[in-house]
């Protein structure tokens, strides 16, 4: 956030901070490049305050948290003075009390003739949160102006991705310059796919086996490039796809799949990684495990295609043999 005191100064920022790299907590060390601006009225701030609803899983209740340090991180804050950091949970089927809404904006310092007014927009925060689905609906800053009013300046919401079909208005928003390019592709095919710092790609069938396969690489001294889910029902042309992406990544030294067939039978997939290692010419080292339905016969298809495929029978031993590879 800039503050411009004239047109020309606004110019001059504006020149300066679009295209520029943007290095946040959210976006990672490898940061987001800035597209587009939004420019507003100045405002007379007296003081800035942090608020934010969200959904809090060990309680099944949604916190709402707030903090007198406005206008920064707040994940500094809750690492250098979390003390500055006042909660409560409310129940959805009471939604947030005055006396809830009184406890945070004495907690984070409101003056009293601003009270009634800061409790009005937590209670308008939990109605934006509920009905919009949300997973996070955060204020920063939330201003206390000269006149004593109250007023959100900056706000940033994440939405449950299961309920955006009830949400058309929200999906309309979606940016997707914002987006990881191979993470949009993956979404086109139904694979749930994110990029990670590492050189071993992998794919695998589940979330949790996919976060044990990637746990059992880093176990054995490697990193991961990727998590890649492509669920219960892959095709030979979500597998191909799903190798086509990873490739796409010049980190990627190997490909570990991993596969644990129950609705999803073996010999589909090893039909998948064949067609998919042929047209995508692999050239990377190839380790495929896998288990359950139709093992066997998954097994022969991978041994008689004539490709460079190592084979393993455990977890372990597919993750040593993978990183021995690439080493």
């Amino acid at each position: 956030m800039k503050l411009a005191r004239s047109r020309d100064e606004v110019r001059q920022l504006a020149s300066e901070i679009l295209g520029m790299q943007l290095v946040t907590h959210q976006t990672g060390p490898e940061g987001q490049k800035v597209r587009r601006l939004l420019i507003e009225e100045g405002a007379d701030i007296k003081k800035e305050y942090y608020v934010a609803a969200l959904t809090d899983r060990a309680t099944q209740k949604v916190a709402m948290m707030a903090s007198s340090e406005g206008g920064m991180d707040i994940e500094e804050v809750a690492h250098n003075t979390p003390e500055k950091i006042i909660k409560v949970f409310i129940d959805p089927a009471t939604g947030l009390t005055d006396a809830q809404g009184l406890a945070l904006a004495r907690g984070i310092g409101v003056p009293e003739g601003s009270q009634d007014k800061a409790i009005d927009a937590f209670k308008k925060l939990y109605t934006c949160y509920m009905e919009t689905d949300a997973s996070l609906a955060e204020i920063n800053p939330l201003i206390l102006e000269g006149n004593g009013n109250i007023k959100a300046l900056d706000a940033k919401f994440n939405f449950d991705p299961n309920a955006l079909f009830r949400h058309p208005e929200i999906v309309a928003y979606r940016d997707l310059d914002e987006e990881d390019p191979a993470e949009i592709e993956a979404s086109k095919f139904d694979l749930a796919y994110i990029s990670l710092d590492g050189n071993i790609g992998c794919l695998v069938n589940g979330a949790g086996l996919a976060m044990a396969t990637m746990d059992t690489i880093k176990l054995f001294g490697a990193e991961p490039a990727n998590f890649l889910d492509v669920g219960g029902g892959a095709t030979t042309e979500k597998v191909t796809e799903a190798f086509k992406i990873m490739l796409k990544n010049p980190a990627v030294k190997g490909i570990l799949v991993n596969i644990f067939g129950g609705i999803m039978k073996c010999d589909t997939i090893a039909n998948g990684v064949v067609t998919a290692a042929r047209e995508v010419h692999l050239q990377v080292p190839l380790v495929v495990r896998m288990k359950g339905t139709n093992e066997d016969l998954g097994k022969k298809i991978l041994a008689e295609s004539g490709l460079p495929i190592i084979s393993a029978d455990t977890m372990a031993e597919a993750a040593q043999k993978i990183v021995a590879a690439v080493a």
